[in-house]
């Protein structure tokens, strides 16, 4: 018991100030981006540095959740990477402690940790986002001229509208002005147009100061409004060039915090209970405006208004039993009948102008009715669109505190495995499945955003795919399984492809039983004929016969078989030269497909799927290409045995 509370205490003192380095470092790189992403909008307006730490302390405050996650990933790859790499983790697992066990005091820290991120997001960040993104609107809107669009008339400055061709940032210099001044109507508007222009805050801040360079002034000149004036009486007006002119306008540029009362009602703004609320708020008055309107259109529709018109009533009902049929037809004639308008004969039947009059207003209205039911459809979707913003901010609060612990089975099983420490390949690695995640989970907001999937599908995608990577790698890392190891993976693949095995032979301190070189001698010419006769009776291979076969090449499996039976006598053998002939004999595969054999009827199915079985016949056809090759080195190298043993032994 002792020693496993120090055990636990070893681990959780190694991985605390990681954890709060690699938070420290994550949190800054989502700062910093957040920082590059809004700098534009923030430089050069004359903004407090209190009111710039407000706003930079409420983003960090909205980024913990998302870098939580990669922080964890990062800081327990570096902690088991570290204990691999010092063959610390080697001594618990040969003491008999198993990797749950050393996970163990992580993972209940990680469970409690979740649990407060979740409270976190849940209760601190509907606060700090609305206050955040508040002050950065704020800020955004503080300073005009950082605001004026190019190529597009804007209307900045009360009663003028501003048209800027090109800007110039770096120089704060604006090109091709054009000003249409309406403040005393627009039949005395004042036309104004420069070749370049500035705009800046006077120092009070109380005013705005645009300077023009190089332009001209249009301006109609108010005459007596009493003197009645003839309408062909030409309108005189004043025109003047300038160097420069100055305009000062009235604007108050000092910071004005807008109210949070903009994003408080937003889904951003509210918690797992409050979404709730809102959800079932906008649920129940979604159903009823779309009951109210199907209801409107049914009774706007024609059928509706004929019927209604003419109050048909239903058919009688059939009569009691005991009477007979004639008082049934009788009391059928009585009923009436459903009345039938044909409306094409009744327009035929007008004049061509009434018909044209008709055709006319059938047109208007049915287009005022579909302008109208678009608008209704865009509203429904608008508020259908809010519903799902609601549902995906209550899921991503689930979401991002599970993400922690399923980084953490994928980070501590990960370091473990890799057995390297500090900041190297730990970086690397959580930075490229912190991407992978950040891609998969846009994927899923994206997807639940624009009603392609369900909200907790698009949400919850992430964690879907993340967590079996997290169970494999946990699973293969309890059972000290190598999966890091490219030979695992690039052996099977060559020996899938038909690539040569080598042979090691050593020459043995003791031999047992002595090499027979005249029985060896005959064993090689037999082989050399066996390997003749593989050439005289195996030509093409068929389509039909592969499958017959099960993938195998039978003639070159018996020859394999006489290979390994001559090699094993040879390897007895005192003589270099004679080891290190052996070694050239090949290492004869004879499958021709898998590298295992395929039943009978699961190769006639394959057969019979010609697409598939034509691509694994080319394939065997390659791979009997490499053993009628092997086969063929196999009787040149037992001409070559055959020389030494004749040379050499005799």
């Amino acid at each position: 018991m002792h020693i496993t509370k120090r055990l636990d205490s070893f681990l959780l003192k190694s991985f605390l100030p990681l954890f709060l380095m690699t938070f420290g470092i994550c949190l800054f790189i989502f700062l910093m981006q957040f920082l590059w992403k809004y700098v534009d909008d923030m430089v050069g307006k004359g903004i407090e540095m209190y009111i710039l730490a407000e706003l930079f302390f409420y983003a960090a405050m909205t980024f913990v959740p998302q870098a939580m996650p990669l922080a964890i990933l990062f800081a327990s790859l570096m902690t088991f990477g570290n204990l691999g790499e010092q063959l610390e983790l080697l001594a618990m697992k040969s003491s008999g402690i198993s990797l749950i066990r050393i996970m163990k005091p992580l993972i209940i820290f990680l469970i409690f940790t979740s649990i407060a991120v979740f409270f976190f997001q849940n209760n601190l960040i509907p606060v700090s986002k609305v206050k955040f993104y508040t002050i950065l609107f704020s800020v955004k809107i503080k300073s005009p001229e950082l605001e004026i669009p190019e190529r597009t008339f804007c209307y900045v400055l009360k009663g003028r509208n501003l048209y800027v061709k090109q800007k110039d940032k770096k120089r704060q210099l604006m090109k091709d002005i054009m000003i249409y001044d309406y403040q005393e109507g627009f039949n005395n508007a004042r036309i104004i147009v420069a070749d370049s222009g500035r705009l800046k805050s006077s120092i009070d801040k109380k005013y705005l100061v645009m300077t023009l360079y190089s332009g001209e002034s249009f301006e109609n000149v108010k005459g007596n409004k009493n003197r009645a004036r003839d309408a062909k009486d030409p309108v005189p007006y004043r025109r003047a060039t300038f160097d420069t002119m100055e305009m000062l306008i009235e604007y108050d540029a000092n910071f004005d915090r807008k109210d949070e009362s903009i994003y408080s009602d937003r889904f951003i703004g509210k918690n797992i209970a409050e979404l709730k609320h809102s959800i079932d708020s906008m649920t129940v008055r979604l159903d009823s405006i779309k009951e109210l309107e199907s209801k409107t259109l049914f009774a706007q529709s024609y059928k509706k208004t004929i019927f209604g018109t003419l109050k048909v009533e239903p058919t009688a009902t059939p009569p009691p039993s005991g009477e007979n049929s004639s008082s049934t037809e009788q009391a059928a004639a009585v009923a009436p009948a459903v009345p039938t308008i044909d409306f094409d004969s009744l327009c035929s039947a007008q004049p061509d102008d009434i018909k044209a009059s008709l055709f006319g207003q059938s047109k208007r209205n049915i287009e005022n009715l579909q302008m109208n039911y678009m608008m209704k459809a865009s509203l429904l979707k608008s508020e259908d669109k809010e519903i799902r913003w609601h549902h995906t901010e209550m899921h991503s609060k689930f979401t991002l505190s599970f993400a922690c612990l399923i980084f953490f089975f994928i980070g501590a099983p990960l370091g473990a495995i890799i057995r390297k420490g500090g900041l190297g390949a730990p970086a690397v690695i959580s930075v490229l499945l912190f991407v992978i995640y950040y891609i998969i989970d846009s994927l899923g907001y994206k997807m639940a955003r624009d009603a392609v999937w369900l909200p907790w599908q698009g949400m919850w995608l992430s964690s879907a795919v993340l967590l079996p990577l997290g169970i494999f790698l946990t699973y293969k890392a309890v059972n000290d399984s190598v999966i890091l190891n490219a030979e695992t993976y690039i052996d099977p693949l060559k020996r899938f492809f038909g690539a040569k095995e080598m042979r090691k032979i050593d020459k043995k301190e003791f031999i047992i039983e002595a090499t027979d070189y005249k029985d060896v001698a005959a064993k090689l010419q037999s082989l050399k004929s066996d390997c003749a006769e593989y050439f005289k009776t195996n030509g093409k291979l068929s389509y039909i016969s592969l499958w017959r076969q099960g993938g195998i090449d039978a003639a070159s499996r018996r020859i394999a078989e006489e290979i390994e039976s001559v090699v094993y006598l040879l390897s007895n053998s005192d003589n270099n030269l004679i080891l290190n002939k052996t070694m050239d004999f090949p290492v004869v595969n004879s499958f021709l497909l898998f590298n295992f054999p395929v039943s009978h009827r699961a190769g006639m199915v394959t057969a019979a799927l010609f697409p598939v079985g034509g691509l694994l016949w080319l394939l065997a056809i390659y791979r009997r290409k490499l053993i009628r090759n092997d086969i063929s080195a196999t009787s040149k190298v037992c001409d070559e045995m055959m020389n030494i043993i004749n040379t050499t032994i005799n």
